[in-house]
């Protein structure tokens, strides 16, 4: 966040003005990158708000490059071929969209393998695409970078796991600070020698040598790799955790014991097709649990949050100005959303003043929602009206956002909910009410009456300096002053969402016209 902006004047100000059309910006609103890892390779092509970016296309094939390099030191034949012949397709889909050149990075299998200059030169050859090859640390770093790009002002230990290698990264005050990179990739601790003992001993004694140079790390452990991600969505599944969200999801280091415990008892196949995970994918959990559990014990964690951000991620924020990686992705996705889908695009600000008396003594965190659901309130107008509440509330619980925990989402879906309906009583958020203390879901009703009633009275612009919300919380007290000319526009609907809103605060009403 920008904090640089004059607040006093101008409460949106909190978060600076909108960059996602200064040149810089616009320079990143379409970039494709692939990522050769040890086990899949990938295209994403980002799109949209450069701070917040959309996932415009997203498509990955596992190809098992790293698979038996322990054994023979070269890239796995029928992986190498695989991996040849996805470059070419995603080479012809960026042509196709007009992008401009991929960046193509490649990790452990690829840097460590003895064909992995071959391997290089015959995709450029064959596709023109030039592979930049890079080492650990580097890999670490970029890691590290995009999950800044989520969590812009995280702090603790960001852990990569990939197929052949695994890294560490330590970050603070939007700094990447020691990393290190090992060799605890599933890829390789399944082809170690001397079953289950060997691979324990082995992972103890790199754990060691990985917490030697990294030094105590007690703060947030970022997991990053879709091993963890395939643990993570078991973990949901055992505790029947409502919200199937993976970025932001939380776990402690009780919950990875029971989930360890959990997938070493569990047949693994019947795990597999209930949560939904890939056969490739799954082969490996068993290795990576390994690496978990001793990662856990080792470092000792305050908590855990999974990453669905990583290197490709990285890369977008490696080509940011610092302008605006220092600004919040959900106030700029935010931001980008009203502009385009609104129907007064800037409403959002005029409404965000009216509604904020009610939130006086609320924090910078609650802040943040409260403006994030002003920019957005508008933005779902085109869906049935029937359904507006729900697409409202779906896109704000589900939608690719960064830099929103759980119960946030389900506090902006809410908000957007009351946005368009009073009731919530048999709506998707019955689901996910244990996500959100009684306390907020009161605040997110009132936020989103709020909201209701607001866009009645503001649709004009007619002399609106003047017309405010005063809440007297002490008198139970809410008073609406209306301008002379703004009377019209308080008619019998505006009226009554007035008085539901007072409803939901247990206020008397009062309503006074300024002279």
């Amino acid at each position: 966040m920008d904090g640089n902006a004059d607040t006093e004047h101008d409460p949106m100000g909190l978060f600076g003005r909108p960059l996602f059309n200064d040149p810089q910006a616009r320079a990143l609103s379409r970039v494709g990158v692939v990522d050769i890892g040890s086990n899949s390779v990938r295209l994403v092509v980002f799109d949209g708000a450069a701070r917040s970016p959309a996932y415009f296309y997203n498509e990955k094939l596992m190809c098992a490059l790293g698979a038996g390099m322990s054994n023979t030191g070269r890239l796995n034949p029928e992986g190498r071929a695989r991996a040849l012949l996805a470059l070419k397709r995603f080479q012809a889909l960026a042509e196709g969209m007009n992008l401009p050149p991929l960046t193509v990075v490649a990790t452990a299998a690829v840097r460590e393998a003895e064909d992995g200059p071959e391997f290089r030169d015959d995709v450029l050859r064959e596709t023109g695409l030039r592979i930049w090859v890079i080492g650990g640390e580097e890999e670490a770093r970029l890691s590290a970078q995009g999950v800044m790009l989520g969590w812009p002002g995280s702090y603790g230990l960001v852990c990569d796991i990939g197929g052949s290698s695994m890294e560490l990264a330590e970050i603070s005050g939007g700094r990447v600070g020691r990393r290190i990179s090992s060799n605890l990739g599933p890829l390789k601790l399944r082809d170690l020698k001397g079953g289950q003992k060997g691979r324990d001993d082995h992972i103890k004694a790199v754990m060691a040598k990985l917490a030697d140079h990294m030094g105590q790390q007690r703060d947030r452990l970022f997991l990053v790799g879709g091993s963890w991600r395939a643990i993570a969505r078991i973990d949901m599944y055992r505790r029947n955790y409502p919200l199937h969200v993976l970025h932001e999801y939380r776990m402690d280091k009780k919950a990875v014991s029971q989930t360890v415990k959990f997938i070493k008892s569990s047949d693994i196949e019947q795990l597999r097709l209930a949560c939904g995970i890939s056969t490739a994918r799954m082969d490996l959990v068993p290795y990576a649990v390994d690496v978990l559990k001793r990662l856990v014990q080792t470092f000792k964690p305050k908590d855990i949050a999974i990453s669905s951000y990583g290197i490709r991620e990285g890369l977008l924020y490696e080509q940011m100005p610092q302008e605006l990686r220092d600004r919040d992705p959900l106030i700029e996705a935010c931001r980008f959303a009203e502009a385009k889908d609104a129907r007064l695009p800037g409403f959002g600000k005029k409404l965000f003043r009216f509604v904020m008396p009610l939130f006086s003594n609320a924090d910078t965190a609650r802040v943040r929602l409260i403006k994030a659901a002003c920019l957005l309130h508008d933005v779902s107008w085109r869906a049935h009206p029937d359904y507006r509440a729900e697409t409202c509330f779906d896109n704000a619980t589900r939608a690719n956002l960064g830099g929103l925990k759980h119960s946030e989402r389900v506090f902006l879906g809410l908000a957007l909910l009351h946005r368009y309906k009073n009731k919530r009583e048999g709506t998707r958020f019955e689901e996910l009410e244990g996500l959100l203390s009684p306390k907020a879901t009161l605040e997110a009703e009132v936020l989103g009456k709020a909201l209701r009633f607001g866009s009645m009275l503001w649709m004009s612009d007619a002399s609106a300096d003047g017309t405010a919300l005063e809440w007297k919380p002490r008198k139970k007290l809410l008073r609406l002053k209306l301008t002379k000319d703004s009377v019209p526009l308080y008619g019998e609907v505006a009226e009554a969402r007035f008085l539901s809103l007072a409803a939901s605060l247990e206020a008397q009403t009062e309503v006074i016209v300024q002279r």
